[in-house]
Formats: structure tokens, sequence, C-alpha cells
């Protein structure tokens, strides 16, 4: 259990999937989580869901809790900034999930040496299977590494990276499940295609790249093993292969994450 109090500003999806996590795991009591939202709404529906307390007020909330989740999105990061800076001190740990914002930047808004650490995750914390990356600020510490981690453990894996290669992260993992669901639901159209029911392929299809993507964590065996496992020599999936290769499947993708990573430098350039 952490003795901390959380106080999440900005309470959409990835917020909320770490409220769930943390409470879930009983890493706190709901007494000591916070959130707020512009959205009057979106708050009710928290604090019914979640027994949790919370507030309109960005600098209120920031005055009542030591761990701080800056949850909004990049656009409005100079805003918040602005409203908590007065009441921020050295006593705080801001941990920043916005896309292409560094700490340096964070940094600058607060007139003490505030440890910050900065984080990508992604939607699949909303069901506790998320993939986080986590870079620490110049001012953070190992205990805050390791409190930041806890909290994000509670939703899924985290690995360590250095802040330089956080927009990568984002173009990979931040943006990855869109890029699954994408080939998810390929997959399925090219069932109904041959033949099969809706319903059935896109079963099939889903729980094929779960089962897939869990041979890989479990193995820990490289996917061109696992691949080759599958591929018999003159047989289906050898055919299946050449064609996705023929198509420019691994180039496509590699240009989705590229793409991604340079939008998340865009973002972060926007702020500086």
């Amino acid at each position: 259990m952490i003795k901390d109090k959380i106080g999440f500003i900005g309470a959409g999806n990835m917020g909320e999937a770490l409220i769930k996590g943390i409470l879930k795991a009983e890493l706190l009591s709901p007494q000591n989580v916070y959130a707020s939202d512009i959205r009057e709404t979106r708050l009710q529906q928290l604090q019914k869901t979640y027994g949790i307390t919370t507030f309109k007020d960005n600098k209120k909330l920031t005055s009542k809790a030591r761990i701080i989740v800056l949850a909004v999105k990049p656009q409005n990061m100079e805003e918040v900034l602005g409203e908590i800076a007065p009441v921020v001190n050295k006593k705080h740990l801001i941990i920043s999930i916005a896309a292409g914002i560094t700490t340096s930047y964070i940094s600058s808004h607060f007139k003490n040496k505030v440890p910050i650490i900065r984080i990508m995750p992604n939607t699949p914390a909303l069901i506790q299977e998320g993939a986080s990356a986590l870079a620490m600020g110049k001012s953070a510490t190992q205990n805050d590494l390791k409190s930041t981690q806890r909290l994000f453990e509670s939703v899924g894996k985290t690995v360590m990276v250095d802040e330089s290669l956080m927009d990568a992260v984002t173009g990979l993992s931040g943006s990855g499940p869109a890029y699954v669901f994408l080939f998810i639901e390929a997959l399925a159209d090219a069932g109904v295609k041959m033949g099969l029911h809706r319903s059935v392929a896109l079963l099939l299809s889903t729980q094929t790249c779960l089962g897939a993507a869990k041979m890989v964590l479990e193995t820990g065996d490289h996917p061109a093993k696992l691949r080759d496992m599958v591929t018999s020599p003159g047989g289906t999936t050898i055919s299946g292969l050449h064609a996705l290769e023929a198509g420019g499947m691994r180039t496509t993708l590699m240009d989705a994450v590229e793409a991604a990573t340079r939008r998340s430098r865009e973002l972060g350039q926007i702020k500086k």
C-alpha cells in the first residue's frame, strides 16, 4: 500500500485506466485518490464508480496530493502547468503521460527542482494489459522511479528508456494498439471474404493475435522462431507470408512507427 495521496489532472480513458488499476491492486485506498477534469459529468461518474474525491480546480487538487499525474492533451499542458505552478514544491512527484512533452519543458514552469517522470502508456491499460515506458527527469530519484513503476505495473508491464527515445516509444507502443486493431479488422475481413460469418471471423482473428502475442511473451523466443514453427515447407502459411511480404506489410508497419515518432517530436517542438 502506497501512503501518498495521488491526483490525476485529466480524467479521460487513460486516467480512468490508471485509477482502476491502482484501486484493483490495492496500492491506494479510494480516499487517497483524487481526480480533476473540465467535465462535471465525468467527475460525477468517476466518484460514483470508484469512490474517489474529485475537483474542478487543478490548483486545489495539487495542493492536496503529493503525486500528480498529468493526463492532459499536449496542447493543454502549458495552461495546466501555469495553473498548478504556484503550489508545486520539491516534495511533489510529477508524472506526465503527455506525448512529446519533455521533462525539461515541464520543469521550466516550476521555481523548485521538482522530480518529474515522463511516461508513455497505451490504451490496453484499460484492461490491465498496458505497456508503459518510463524516463526520469534530472531531479527524479530511484525512489521516485520505484513508486512510479509500482503504479504503472498495476495496469501492465513497464520498461525504462532514456528520454531521448520516448518519441520512438510513442510511435511504437503508444500508437501501436491502433495498428493491431487495424490488423485484426483486416484479418477478419479476409475471413469474411473467404466465406466465414463476421462474428466467427472476428473471434478467430482476435484470439489468434492474443495467442500469438502470449506465445512471444511466455516462451521468450524470437518471433521469427515461432513463425518458423507454423511454416511448413510448401504449405499454406508460407504462401500467405509470401503475399504479406509482396504487399510490403513489414515496410508499411516500419513506416507507420516512423511517422508517429516524427509527429510526437513535432508535438514537443510546439511547446519549446
